[in-house]
């Protein structure tokens, strides 16, 4: 028996190979989708330090309220369109398990309002799609907080398209799985950072100013011998005794007293604040009287009215973004389409019904029971 294998014709030997390390091909067909395991960490999640100085204004966190209110109480409604003849026409469909509840871990009222609070602060928001149909389409989301979400194809703070590149927590997931809502108006921590800053500066003013405590008025020495510290101090308190106990102060011709002229509304800065409120409103496109700023007549609105512009100015923009996103084909069939039901905002009725599921009477806020 021959001990070595004998060669009969002409080869080259391969070059050497390397063992793959144990778990490297599960790493290589995950490397673009890491991210993904990242979601639901509660635990780490932020909103963002730029989001929470902005909040911190007053009239900033008043206009994120009020909107926030309206996006959260509107429910959606699917549909599809058909040519009458005439014009394109709306034909309501049932709509899917989604509709009703995007997360179904929380109600809607906090994914939407949670959604519009990313697209007003940072100009976009992003749902992750955590299960689908039979037919590959979304059947339930969970939001990713905009702060913990990096772009690498788009710097920003404008975004041009949904990126092809997410990273969440440092990890990469996979675009497909991400349905993404670009505002179409910039967000607020971009877009007047100074303004911002300024309101803070303003405020930090304001609670100094709060918490200084000055003098009522100012004793001075007229003439006659320059008395010491010890012996102004002694004086001033002579005279503060004389006031607690007597209407009527006595001083020789060597003292006068002056009262302070400054008030309490200077030394809170009520113009400046109120300019600033003004400002603020501005930035957040809101009327002013609804973050309690006086302008005249419109400090006399009806709340019909109220709703219509804070609808109008404020909301419409955003609440097309999250239905015009929530109707694209990667999550809906081509000409299924979602929109909010703002009519029953805009009349009221929405503060008259959902308050139960039971048959028994529910109270409403103007005292007459809602029956069944």
């Amino acid at each position: 028996m021959a001990l070595f294998n004998r060669i009969s014709k002409a080869a080259i030997s391969p070059p050497p190979t390397k063992a793959a390390a144990a778990g490297s091909a599960y790493m290589a067909q995950n490397t673009n989708n890491v991210g993904a395991s990242m979601i639901g960490t509660y635990y780490s999640y932020v909103e963002g330090e730029a989001r929470n100085r902005a909040m911190s204004v007053p009239t900033v966190s008043r206009a994120r309220d009020l909107m926030a209110s309206v996006i959260g109480c509107m429910n959606l409604k699917m549909y599809n369109e058909i040519w009458n003849g005439d014009e394109m026409e709306k034909l309501p469909i049932a709509p899917r398990t989604w509709l009703r509840k995007i997360d179904p871990s929380v109600p809607n009222s906090f994914t939407l309002s949670w959604l519009f609070d990313d697209l007003f602060h940072f100009g976009r928001a992003f749902l992750y799609v955590t299960s689908r149909t039979a037919d590959g389409y979304p059947a339930s989301f969970t939001r990713l907080p905009v702060a913990m979400v990096q772009t690498l194809d788009q710097a920003g703070p404008v975004w041009f398209a949904p990126s092809k590149q997410i990273t969440f927590q440092g990890g990469q997931i996979n675009p497909d799985d991400v349905v993404q809502f670009l505002s179409p108006i910039q967000g607020i921590v971009y877009m007047s950072e100074k303004a911002i800053a300024t309101a803070l500066q303003l405020e930090a003013a304001r609670y100094r100013n709060s918490s200084s405590a000055i003098p009522a008025g100012i004793l001075r020495q007229n003439g006659g011998e320059p008395l010491s510290a010890q012996e102004l101090a002694d004086l001033a308190a002579a005279f503060n005794a004389a006031r607690a106990t007597n209407q009527t102060a006595a001083l020789n011709e060597f003292v006068t007293y002056t009262e302070t002229l400054t008030s309490p509304d200077k030394m809170l800065l009520i113009e400046s604040a109120e300019f600033q409120a003004m400002e603020m409103c501005r930035l957040c496109n809101i009327p002013p009287y609804l973050a309690g700023v006086s302008v005249g007549s419109y400090s006399y609105q009806s709340s019909a009215e109220s709703r219509m512009d804070l609808w109008t100015f404020g909301v419409r923009a955003y609440a097309d973004c999250v239905a015009g996103t929530l109707s694209q084909n990667n999550v809906l069939p081509n000409g299924t389409y979602v929109e909010f039901d703002v009519s029953q905002y805009l009349s009221g009725e929405y503060s008259m019904e959902d308050y139960g599921n039971d048959n028994s009477e529910q109270p409403i806020p103007n005292g007459v029971p809602l029956q069944s």
